[in-house]
């Protein structure tokens, strides 16, 4: 299971295991494009999510 923090307005997620840092910066309750994909990387570049793997 991977950690979060929060700063301010920015929400800090780490993961043992997974080499980046994710900065996520909602709007208005939605995370900006270029973010969503930086997400969509990484869970496809360690194959989060697959037989149990989170």
């Amino acid at each position: 299971m991977g950690r979060k923090k929060i700063k301010g307005s920015h929400h800090i997620f780490t993961k043992v295991g997974v080499e980046e840092i994710l900065n996520i910066q909602p709007k208005g309750g939605k995370s900006k494009p270029y973010q969503v994909k930086q997400v969509r990387n990484i869970i496809l570049r360690y194959k989060l999510g697959e037989n149990g793997n989170e």
